[in-house]
């Protein structure tokens, strides 16, 4: 092998290996998707509240199974650009009548927020 393939693979290979530091200098737009939840608009939601008002309350959610349409899921994603990407779910189910029943997820249910059980 001669020292010009040599110099040239080692320059390409050492160019290679830098890429992982400038990659740090590209920016990166922040990625949003799903529903964007505070936990004052799920402090809002009470027992016993139509699918109507919840909806005003938190918006359209992200799925609605067909098989179960009366549990809806509100997703929402985010991605900042060089950082660890964070995912929150909420899952509220009605009963037959169209009534909140229960509340799950990554956010706290609030204090206003009573169930048969309490």
């Amino acid at each position: 092998m001669s020292w010009k393939n040599l110099a040239a693979m080692t320059l390409a290979v050492s160019l290679l290996g830098g890429c992982s530091v400038l990659d740090k200098l590209v920016y990166r737009i922040d990625i949003n998707q799903g529903n964007y939840l505070e936990q004052k608009d799920i402090d809002t939601l009470k027992y016993g509240m139509n699918k109507q008002q919840v909806e005003f309350v938190l918006g359209s959610p992200m799925l609605v199974e067909p098989e179960y349409p009366n549990t809806w899921y509100y997703v929402y994603y985010h991605k900042p650009g060089h950082e660890k990407a964070e995912q929150k779910n909420l899952i509220l189910r009605f009963n037959g009548q169209n009534q909140l029943i229960s509340l799950e997820g990554d956010y706290p249910k609030g204090t206003g927020f009573m169930s048969a059980a309490n």
